[in-house]
């Protein structure tokens, strides 16, 4: 129990700290509202989920070792953070947004929220390498594979509720950010934010 909660200080620290994920999740609420930047933070987790079942599988170790595959994955990412860069910049020059009350989500809004989230997670090698390397880190040597699932669904969980929390915050300002200067600059500075992350995801090295 001491290093399990132990764990959940760590996680809680390292999910408090803004990256492409919470970058994502920003844009699509303010893009779409409540619906969609909850689906998005749904598909962030989804992944996270996904991942640590990977690594308990063994899976996650194969794609970490097996270079040509890790960097397959690492550059899908960078290429995928660069695309939705893009789109905010172009959101930005062209500078035509509906009216608030006609960005309501609908069932494909929120299948787009869903996606963003959850590519920009899953194309994030360092996910696989938290749950490989930092997670049993908190864990014995003889510790059973659903211990180290249960650890890694305890991230994931933790995840959601902030993400959640950000969206609820967001939405309720949402009114602020429909102004049309406001939201270039908002999307210039989203699109700024997601070439540095990619940027540093190219320079970092395995």
């Amino acid at each position: 129990m001491s290093s399990y909660l132990q764990f959940l200080i760590f996680a809680a620290m390292l999910v408090l700290i803004p990256g492409a994920d919470f970058t994502i999740v920003v844009k699509n609420t303010l893009m779409g509202g409540r619906l969609r930047g909850a689906w998005a933070s749904a598909g962030v987790s989804a992944s996270n989920v996904l991942q640590g079942a990977a690594a308990v599988a063994g899976l996650g170790a194969v794609i970490v070792r097996v270079e040509p595959l890790f960097q397959a994955v690492k550059w899908a990412g960078i290429g995928y953070l660069l695309y939705l860069a893009f789109d905010s910049f172009r959101s930005c020059y062209r500078g035509r947004y509906p009216a608030l009350d006609e960005a309501v989500p609908d069932s494909r809004a929120a299948l787009t929220g869903f996606r963003q989230g959850f590519l920009s997670n899953i194309t994030n090698p360092k996910v696989l390498v938290f749950y490989l390397a930092v997670l049993p880190q908190f864990l014995g040597p003889s510790s059973p594979p659903l211990t180290l699932l249960a650890y890694a669904l305890s991230h994931a969980l933790l995840s959601l509720l902030y993400l959640q929390l950000i969206v609820a915050l967001l939405n309720r300002a949402r009114r602020f950010f429909a102004n049309r200067r406001v939201r270039r600059t908002l999307d210039a500075a989203t699109g700024g934010i997601l070439v540095a992350f990619s940027t540093r995801l190219a320079l970092e090295h395995a």
